[in-house]
């Protein structure tokens, strides 16, 4: 998996992630780094204005300059990212706030549903989370729409339906609604709950479960089958599993399946075909483009297993950006606590 874009493992220290867990959901990892403390913080506390992708790197920069002369962060670092009122009340009336204090305003955030995450999966969604800068500019738009359309339409207690349609549904379709319902539980939005289908089903491919498995999901088939596509071959169904209480089932299926949402849903069409395919995607109450290239271009070659990372971790991010900057929108508006 290549993981060296724009050099952020060596420019931030995070090689500091911890590299030992259990193999089981209860220990997970911690920001033992100041400035993924730090970073982490921000994301959990800071003003919404400040968290979109486009403003991940200054963050970083600002957050870098600062703990390389303290370990702590001043209101004069923080005004440009934080309202004065929310840090003040974190921090102290004109104190600075220690990486420490920041660490266990962290943990005591941390949601029920991140706890229960395999360890494994738990820290590939860690290391995502250090990379929103690396969201390419033509989603980011496309990820503020979502963000709004999940703040707008959230109720407590109430599953809200996001469907990833691509034409087969048989890769990046898989691929965004397990990182998004990933994403979802790590930010401790399980109500929103990510479906994938297709226009043109077959099954799933192989090598998704591969790309899927590498970063600690148990994806095993149950033994039955769904409906065979037009090429007629063997359309298992899987259980996907990235933590206790925490799975789901797919296979590949028309986007209008009843296995997914029928009304009410924002339908994320991955694949340009599909987008061209679906100008109107029936009972979604939200249809949002959001294309990603096909890692089938490289089955076959020396890179398949990198490119299939690429593609899962490229969707990974957007969607945990996403359900980051929710569910920030929604503490703050009293829908989420």
């Amino acid at each position: 998996m290549a993981l060296t874009r724009r050099g952020l493992m060596g420019l931030f220290g995070l090689a500091a992630l911890p590299s030992r867990l259990s193999a089981g959901p209860e220990r997970v990892s911690e920001p033992l780094s100041p400035f993924t403390t730090a970073l982490w913080f921000a994301h959990h506390f800071a003003a919404p204005r400040a968290l979109g992708a486009g403003n991940d790197r200054p963050l970083k920069l600002r957050l870098t300059a600062a703990l390389n002369k303290s370990p702590e962060l001043s209101w004069e670092v923080a005004q440009e990212f934080f309202d004065k009122g929310a840090f003040k009340a974190l921090a102290g009336d004109g104190a600075p706030i220690s990486v420490e204090k920041m660490g266990r305003l962290l943990r005591e955030k941390c949601p029920p549903s991140r706890k229960d995450m395999h360890a494994k999966a738990r820290l590939h969604a860690d290391l995502l989370t250090t990379q929103y800068d690396m969201i390419e500019d033509a989603h980011r738009k496309r990820a503020e729409e979502l963000v709004a359309w999940v703040v707008e339409h959230y109720r407590a207690g109430n599953p809200l339906g996001v469907i990833a349609v691509c034409t087969g549904n048989t890769r990046r379709s898989v691929l965004s609604a397990t990182m998004g319902n990933i994403a979802a539980s790590y930010y401790g939005l399980p109500d929103v709950r990510f479906y994938s289908g297709g226009t043109d089903p077959d099954a799933i491919n192989p090598r998704t479960v591969a790309t899927l498995k590498e970063i600690g999901l148990e994806v095993e088939p149950t033994g039955r089958e769904a409906p065979r596509g037009k090429g007629g071959g063997a359309n298992p169904i899987y259980s996907m599993t990235w933590g206790k209480g925490l799975a789901t089932r797919e296979f590949s299926k028309v986007y209008s399946d009843p296995q997914n949402p029928q009304r009410a849903f924002a339908a994320l069409l991955v694949c340009s075909e599909a987008d061209t395919a679906c100008p109107k995607v029936t009972g979604a109450a939200a249809r949002i483009p959001l294309p990603y290239l096909d890692p089938k271009s490289f089955d076959g070659t020396p890179f398949e297993s990198a490119k299939y990372a690429e593609r899962r971790d490229d969707i990974g991010r957007l969607m945990l950006s996403v359900m980051m900057q929710a569910r920030r929108r929604l503490e703050l508006d009293g829908a989420h606590k």
